[in-house]
């Protein structure tokens, strides 16, 4: 299902500069074509600044439906037009490829990410995820780390996007299970204990393009 005109997007802007891909511009579709949507000139949410869009910038979009359900979907700068208002085209994404995560309910995707962990007695400890969500992580752990149900942990994921930027998204965590396995090792599944808004949708937005490359294969 697709915005329809007067709708809301909500933005973020691909960029080498990490503080400027955590910024979010709101904008409304002004009109439609076959292949494209014309919207405003998105307007930064918290500010109210303007920011100018180029031919090829790559955007992270998400509007909101019924339930306060986000639709996802990735799209860049195609082109502009002159009206009443400047408006800028943007790519309109495949239907399928537009991705509905519910408030409570977070899309979840394999992934084997570097995860920088610190316990309660300050040990700190580098492992590799299994899975990553927008609600919680797991990952394999040796068993010289010792490590329990309830445990709480401070981490620290490296998140590769798709246009080469790098971030980080930091959180804190508690261990909700434990599952040995047969080469001595175990998975730990972690739940999101304390995370900011920002961190959580930079782990959204990689589960999202992640989700978008298995489709493509």
């Amino acid at each position: 299902m697709y915005p329809k005109i007067n709708e809301h997007l909500y933005i973020q802007v691909a960029s080498s500069d990490p503080a400027e891909t955590e910024i979010e511009y709101r904008s409304r579709i002004a009109d439609m074509e076959d292949d494209a949507f014309l919207i405003e000139i998105p307007m930064q949410v918290d500010k109210g600044r303007l920011k100018k869009l180029f031919m090829g910038d790559e955007l992270s979009v998400y509007f909101i439906t019924e339930g306060g359900i986000k639709n996802y979907f990735n799209t860049h700068v195609i082109g502009f037009k002159e009206d009443v208002i400047r408006m800028v085209r943007i790519r309109k994404p495949e239907a399928e490829s537009i991705f509905k995560i519910q408030r409570r309910s977070f899309l979840r995707v394999n992934a084997e990410l570097e995860l920088a962990v610190k316990d309660a007695l300050g040990s700190r400890f580098l492992v590799r995820t299994d899975d990553i969500g927008g609600g919680g992580t797991s990952f394999l752990s040796d068993a010289k780390v010792k490590l329990a149900v309830s445990d709480k942990l401070s981490c620290w994921l490296l998140l590769p996007y798709r246009n080469g930027s790098m971030e980080h998204a930091n959180f804190e965590g508690e261990i909700v299970r434990m599952k040995p396995l047969e080469n001595g090792r175990s998975l730990v599944m972690l739940k999101f204990l304390s995370i900011s808004d920002a961190e959580r949708q930079k782990i959204i937005r990689y589960c999202f393009e992640r989700q978008f490359d298995f489709r493509n294969r």
